[in-house]
């Protein structure tokens, strides 16, 4: 049975601001709210599956932040319960979902209906964009020193291009509208595209003018 086969149509959400999940990708998360207790518990019985997805700034419906209409399915691959009553689990990201209604569900948590008809290629291996690695490398290491962050660049070269820019999706201070952008990417070339386009602006904004 492939995963395309086995992936939820209904799927409990987990929405957070400024958060997302790439396919591929490990999510850790400390799970400490009621109603997320509730829903890791029915996840580990049920669901296999949580959809995670940020929330939407400034918008609500009723009493509930108004939710992006792309999140991502991540297989739950790890539990762990604290002595203080925490959950420590980590998600395996499968395929992104366009979320198509939210269900009137009588669970504490929110509960959707989603679509993985766009995001096939999610299911395929992953493969390296054809790109100027160098460059986006020299890119990188220019907002890293902007930001006065650091990173081992010896060992960032043997890892794959598409996993560098995925994990930095996901992991790097982008703002939540950054990061939504990324997350929509088409594939890992669409992706270092939108990421080079974020990363020359903000050299650019700090340097009051464009890159040369």
């Amino acid at each position: 049975m492939t995963e395309t086969r086995i992936l939820p149509i209904e799927i409990p959400l987990f929405p957070l601001g400024g958060v997302i999940l790439l396919p591929g990708e490990s999510l850790p998360l400390n799970v400490f709210e009621p109603r997320y207790l509730n829903m890791v518990d029915d996840v580990r019985r049920q669901y296999d599956h949580i959809g995670i997805i940020q929330t939407v700034d400034g918008s609500s419906v009723g009493s509930q932040p108004t939710l992006a209409k792309i999140g991502c399915a991540g297989r739950l691959e790890h539990f762990e319960e604290t002595d203080d009553g925490r959950y420590l689990i980590s998600l395996r990201g499968v395929s992104r979902f366009e979320l198509e209604e939210e269900l009137d569900a009588r669970v504490p948590y929110r509960l959707a209906k989603v679509s993985y008809r766009n995001f096939r290629q999610d299911l395929e291996p992953p493969t390296d964009p054809e790109a100027d690695r160098e460059r986006f490398i020299r890119l990188l290491q220019a907002w890293f020193a902007q930001e006065g962050m650091g990173l081992n660049w010896d060992e960032i070269g043997n890892v794959p291009l598409y996993a560098i820019i995925d994990q930095l999706a996901m992991n790097a201070p982008f703002s939540a509208e950054e990061k939504a952008r990324l997350l929509v990417s088409r594939d890992s070339s669409a992706r270092l595209l939108d990421m080079e386009e974020i990363l020359a602006a903000r050299l650019a904004g700090a340097a009051d003018g464009p890159l040369n």
